[in-house]
């Protein structure tokens, strides 16, 4: 419970402002310890004016029962401009989201709180992987991986603890993968881009495309599971050859599905072909021990990690 002397204690200690921007919800929070938010909402991803004024309205009051913000870190779907030198830093790019395209998420925050602080900008995939890092699955792990699996499909890299950066961010979710559909008599591929990507074929889309009814809604011993591993398990082994990881965490809703982590690593085996030498898979092959709370607490790390 709250106390007046837990508040002054937080007064005391700098407080670190975390955004978990995803295309579905936006999830905010403020804290001393990012494994464990003082405040937290979190509310529908809607028109970008409006749901950036959620999120002011809730970092104004967390201010007044804990005192000034110093640094803030923001998870966010992409693609994203997430390049401290860009001009364009802190925008989002290409989006089928409305009004969302070309929208600077760290100006307006700025310009909302009046926040002269650091602000950390990245993917919501690697705000989730540093998450990991240092409170969850991948603690005093070297190299690793992670994939989200939801509305769309995205991956983190982490070297040593630190993010793995490109020319961009990794987009893992539109990787080439082979058509796995036609052994089941379909020919789903939900990616208006690709003929055939990770995403456009295994992200939550595509299977209530493929089945005719959300993947919430598909029993577990359904075909869908089957065929749903058979890609999961194809694009960890494009990982394991390209990069080498010593464990890859598959996160996002979809990957909770009961019995789906256990096909992925079956199918993995099979199409290893015992090529690798890896740790065993139940070590391997994980889901984030932080589960849905990796994300917002990657985000306060990536607060934390700029004081």
């Amino acid at each position: 419970m709250e106390t007046e002397e837990t508040m002054q204690d937080s007064k005391e200690t700098p407080l670190l402002a975390g955004i978990e921007a995803g295309g579905t919800k936006y999830v905010c929070a403020v804290a001393t310890d990012p494994a464990e938010p003082l405040l937290e909402t979190r509310f529908p991803t809607g028109e970008p004016q409006e749901t950036i004024e959620h999120a002011v309205a809730f970092f104004r009051d967390a201010t007044e029962r804990y005192g000034p913000i110093r640094s803030m870190g923001i998870g966010t779907f992409g693609p994203a401009d997430i390049q401290p030198m860009s001009p364009g830093y802190g925008s989002i790019l290409t989006t089928p989201k409305r009004g969302w395209a070309g929208f600077n998420v760290v100006n307006a925050l700025r310009d909302g709180l009046g926040l002269p602080v650091p602000i950390a900008f990245d993917t919501d995939v690697n705000a989730a992987v540093v998450g990991e890092a240092e409170y969850g699955a991948a603690k005093n792990h070297r190299f690793v991986a992670y994939i989200t699996i939801g509305t769309g499909i995205g991956a983190a890299f982490l070297h040593d603890g630190q993010i793995v950066h490109g020319r961009m961010h990794p987009e893992v979710g539109h990787m080439v993968m082979p058509d796995f559909d036609s052994a089941y008599g379909k020919a789903t591929n939900v990616c208006p881009f690709h003929d055939s990507c990770f995403e456009g074929r295994a992200a939550g889309p595509a299977i209530e495309a493929r089945w005719e009814m959300p993947g919430n809604d598909i029993p577990d011993d359904h075909d869908a599971w089957e065929l749903q591993a058979t890609y999961l398990a194809a694009g960890c082994i494009n990982l394991t050859a390209v990069w080498s990881p010593d464990m890859i965490i598959l996160g996002g809703g979809v990957s909770q599905k009961a019995g789906l982590l256990d096909r992925v690593r079956r199918q993995f085996e099979k199409q290893a072909g015992d090529y690798w030498s890896l740790p065993p898979l139940e070590i391997y092959l994980q889901t984030p021990t932080l589960d849905q709370r990796a994300g917002i607490v990657g985000s306060l790390a990536l607060a934390h990690r700029l004081l």
